[in-house]
């Protein structure tokens, strides 16, 4: 791991409270309000807004797809945000993800209790060893996210995707499997209270 958590534990979030489970038929109305909202799409390459039709043809797709695996976040069973998982490819044993709150009173620590669940599945569940993912190098808060969860910069795409009518640089970062273990227990000290899991 490139860098040694050291936020001090702050949110108050318990692991037990959060959880990452299957999209599923009754979050399609839900997912594409929530990828609607002005600050969700102000992170996406694709960020303009969704209609009824063009959602439920991607939501019907996305439940069985075998590329992709899409997650729900839920704080004490109620749904806060989304993960997706894309691009599996078990040939060269990597997949990339995206993530965001879709509600904007969810709890401090949020982003970094979805972040940890996410990498729980992915090295886990779904026993990926490379997941990657690409970020506006403007949205240096996740970059840093990113890095604290031990994502490593493997490069940056110069002027390479238009937001606002200006071309943004868009940073590219990968974590490993290899790692997760000997990383994890530190990193849920800094996510989670109580003991760990």
């Amino acid at each position: 791991m490139t860098e040694t958590p050291r936020t001090p534990r702050s949110s108050g979030l318990r692991f037990e409270d959060c959880r990452l489970r299957p999209l599923g038929p009754d979050d399609e109305a839900r997912t594409l309000a929530w990828r609607n909202q002005d600050r969700v799409r102000a992170n996406m390459y694709s960020d303009h807004l969704i209609g009824a039709d063009e959602h439920a043809r991607w939501f019907a797709g996305s439940l069985s797809n075998p590329a992709a695996a899409y997650r729900i976040y839920e704080y004490q069973g109620r749904p806060m945000g989304f993960v997706s998982f894309t691009g599996i490819d078990r040939h060269n044993d990597r997949c990339s993800w995206a993530f965001y709150l879709g509600e904007a009173d969810a709890p401090r620590g949020s982003g970094a209790a979805m972040e940890l669940l996410a990498l729980d599945q992915v090295f886990g569940d779904l026993g990926i060893g490379k997941l990657c993912c690409e970020v506006f190098a403007f949205n240096a808060a996740v970059v840093r996210l990113h890095k604290r969860f031990g994502f490593v910069e493997e490069g940056r795409l110069v002027r390479h995707a238009r937001k606002d009518d200006q071309l943004q640089d868009v940073v590219l970062l990968a974590r490993f499997a290899d790692s997760w273990d000997a990383d994890r227990p530190a990193l849920m000290s800094t996510v989670f209270e109580g003991p760990p899991a």
